[in-house]
Order: structure tokens, then sequence, then C-alpha cells
């Protein structure tokens, strides 16, 4: 067959350009219109998971006994657990400016985007691993999301030394000194988690900063090993390059697996340092691997759209509909399974992670939309057969399920971090455009370096007579 390229005309380069800017602008925006003493007004009230570290657990023992669990207990209990944090941390959550705003935002995004770009490489191993055959003519497309994996992990390690302090409670050093007024036993028991067995609290976390180096390191070695073993079977051909596609492919499988939930743990959960939830690094993997799977869609849509992709026929579409309604449906399982076992319990120190966020007036709104956005709009909009093969379909429930769950990872994140502080505006707004511009620049240009089809992939021919 012809070698077909994506062409990434100047066009395109200067709405991606002009995005990137607006964003820069909402964020310049952002900061001017930042309401001004918002945190010293409600900085008591804010709620934290680790705020209930000394009150919450105290309490724990009184609630069991007397069997009452009521939420206006939980929410005090976390309520005086923050006043202790905030006498000995500068004000906890009561003095939280716009940069610290910026800070979360910038977490926010960089973990929403390094997932987008570990789902395109995970979708393109299952491909291979699966021996899947319908799929061949538009794996290029995940297999470019991949390319933003170096920045994203440059950005990370980055970034957490510009956010940890005002991010992660458990990096202030105080914690772990039993003459501490601050002392913090429940956190001083994970010290080797994050600081590493035997390793001294005053210095960095290096077994944390270890973890994050080792595996981007080890997600870019696989990823640049089946990109090169991808690009040489379109010189030679031969199906020796398939198979050790194939090979590398399920051992990457296997380590995504494990590496994927420690992240979620280490770069998100650990944010709430007190509570946990064993659900946790399977939720953060339907989010990422939905909204993974609504970008996909929604670049072969607009790909086939612009003329591109002739052998991807409406089958294929019809698939990629498929998985995101069904793993529209698996999140909102996972979801419920988390929330309704927490919510049932009504344990303070479990609890209170949704009490933060379903009781607060600042996000209940997005508590609910997050629900709506990634779960009902989608189910009832990609509902029938005919609404999985119409592009303009796709295209607005892809849409919603990349904003949705962009806000489902701003409810893990901001809550935790900025307590009642917290705003969604002009700033928020600003981070994801300049994050996401930087994302599809990368993206499409790896897209356009090379053919936009595996011209010697062994299941090409399936692929074009795959019918469903």
């Amino acid at each position: 067959m012809s070698e077909e390229r994506f062409d990434f005309n100047p066009g395109i380069r200067k709405k991606i350009f002009i995005a990137a800017i607006l964003g820069v602008v909402l964020i310049i925006l952002g900061n001017i219109f930042q309401p001004k003493g918002h945190g010293e007004e409600h900085g008591d009230e804010g709620t934290h998971t680790e705020q209930v570290a000394d009150t919450g657990h105290e309490e724990a023992g009184d609630h069991d006994t007397e069997g009452d669990h009521d939420q206006g207990d939980d929410h005090g209990a976390a309520d005086a657990g923050h006043g202790a944090e905030a006498d000995g941390h500068g004000g906890g959550h009561g003095e939280k400016g716009w940069f610290s705003r910026l800070k979360a935002d910038l977490w926010i995004n960089n973990v929403y985007f390094v997932g987008l770009a570990l789902i395109g490489l995970f979708f393109f191993a299952i491909q291979y691993a699966a021996q899947a055959g319908w799929s061949a003519y538009i794996i290029r497309v995940p297999l470019s999301m991949a390319h933003w994996l170096p920045y994203a992990g440059v950005l990370m390690i980055v970034l957490f030394f510009l956010v940890k302090g005002d991010i992660f409670h458990w990096t202030h050093h105080d914690l772990y000194d039993p003459a501490s007024p601050n002392y913090d036993a429940l956190i001083d028991g994970k010290k080797g988690f994050f600081f590493g067995p035997g390793m001294s609290t005053d210095g960095l976390p290096i077994f944390y900063l270890l973890r994050m180096v080792v595996f981007f390191g080890v997600w870019v070695f696989l990823f640049r090993k089946l990109r090169s073993l991808s690009l040489v079977e379109d010189e030679l051909g031969g199906h020796s390059y398939w198979r050790k596609m194939r090979s590398i492919s399920a051992i990457f499988l296997v380590i995504f697996a494990v590496t994927s939930s420690i992240s979620a743990w280490d770069w998100v959960m650990s944010i709430d340092t007190h509570w946990f939830s064993t659900m946790f690094g399977w939720y953060v993997f339907a989010s990422w691997f939905v909204t993974g799977l609504a970008f996909i869609t929604l670049a072969v849509v607009f790909l086939k759209e612009a003329g591109y992709f002739p052998n991807v026929n409406m089958s294929q579409i019809h698939d990629l509909g498929k998985f995101v309604f069904a793993f529209s449906i698996f999140w909102t399982y996972i979801w419920f399974s988390q929330f309704l076992l927490i919510y049932y319990a009504n344990i303070p120190e479990e609890s209170v992670y949704f009490v933060e966020r379903l009781m607060s007036d600042k996000y209940a709104p997005f508590f609910f939309a997050n629900i709506f956005m990634n779960f009902f709009f989608p189910f009832l909009i990609l509902m029938t057969r005919d609404a999985k093969r119409l592009f303009v379909f796709l295209k607005i429930a892809c849409t919603v399920v990349i904003i949705g769950h962009w806000i489902d990872f701003y409810l893990m994140v901001t809550p935790g971090t900025m307590g009642e502080s917290g705003h969604f505006g002009l700033t928020e707004m600003g981070t994801f455009l300049v994050f996401g511009s930087a994302f599809m620049f990368v993206t499409l240009t790896a897209l356009a370096k090379n053919a936009l089809v595996p011209k010697n992939h062994p299941m090409l021919e399936e692929a074009k007579h795959h019918h469903i």
C-alpha cells in the first residue's frame, strides 16, 4: 500500500499556538481577578483528609463503640485536625493564594496528560499482545500520544520540587519528629514508603523520587523500543518484528499494571496522606483509560473527516465508540464501588474524603458534574448502535468525556490541596489549554514524521475487511 502521511500544516500549528497563548492569557487574568481575602475568611472551614490525624483517629474508637457515625461529627473531626495543622504549618489551608492554586493546577494537568500518554502506549501494547487485527490501520495514533512521556517525566520531577511543600503534606519534616508538637504517628509510619527504609526524613524523599525516575525510565525505554521496531517493520517487512513487538508489549503490560497503580498512590493519593483506598489504583487507571480512548476516537474521527484513513471503515469507528461507552461504565463501577463502601462504613478517617467534596459548596457542583459528564452523558448518547457510527455524536461524547475526566482529577487533587480556598476559573482553564496545546503539538508532530499506517503490519488485510 502507498505510504500515507499526516500533514501537520501551518494552519493546524497556528491554531495550537493560539490555544496556548490564550491559555497563558487566562492564567494571567486568573491572577489579576483572584478573589482576595478568601483564604483568611474561610481557611478554618476547609477540611482535609490528613487533617483528621489526631482527632479523627482518637474519635474513631468512640464512634465504633457508639455505632453512630454521623457526618456532622466527621466534619467536626476534620475541622479540629485542620486547626492543629494550621498552627503547625503556616496556616494550612487558611492562607492559599493564587500561586498555590497555580501549583495545584500544574500538578493536576501533568498527572492528567501523563495518563493520556501512558494510555496511548498501553492501547498500542494491548493490540499486539492480543494479536488484534481490527486496529492495524489506526495503531500509529495511540503510539504518537506516547511521545509526550519524556517531556512529562522531566516536568513531573521539576514540578515536584516546585509544589511539594504546598501539595504534599508528608514532606514537612517536623511531622516525623516525636518531640515536635506537629508529630504525626500515622504519617511517621509511612516514612519508609516515602523516604526509604532506614533513610533520614530530614532530606529528600529518596524512595519516592527513585520510583518516579525508574517508572518514567522504564516507560520511555519500552516506548522507544516499540516505536523503533514498528518503524523498522515499515522498511524491512516480515513477521519477525511483529513477534518482537508482541513480546515486548506483553512485558510492558505487566510492568504497567504495577507501576500505574503505584504512580496513582504516589502522585495523587498521597496528597490526602491519612486517607487511602485499596481501589484507588484501579480508579485512576479507569479515569486515564477512558480519557485515552476518547482522545484516540476523537483523533481518528477528525483524521477520517480530513480525508485520511481511507481503509478505516465504520466498523472500526463503531469499535472505538464501544470502547468509550464500555469503559465509561467501567469507570462508574469503580467510582460507585469505592464511594459506596466508604459511605456505608462511615468511618471518619475514610468518609472525610467524600465529606470535603460532597458537603462543600465549593466542590459539590463538580462532584455531581463529574458523574453526569463521565457516566450519564456518554452512556445515554452512545447507547444505540447508530450513535457509535455517527461522527457528530462521537465528537460530542468524547469531548465531554475528556473535559469530564479532567474535572475528575481536579476533584482528586484540589480539595486536599487548597481546601475551601480552592476555585475553578480562568487559571484552571488556562493551565488546561497550555498543557493540552503542548500535548497536541508533540502528538501531531510525531504523527507527521512517519507513515500514518504501518504498511507492513501483517494484519492490514484483516483490518481492511473488519466488519461487525
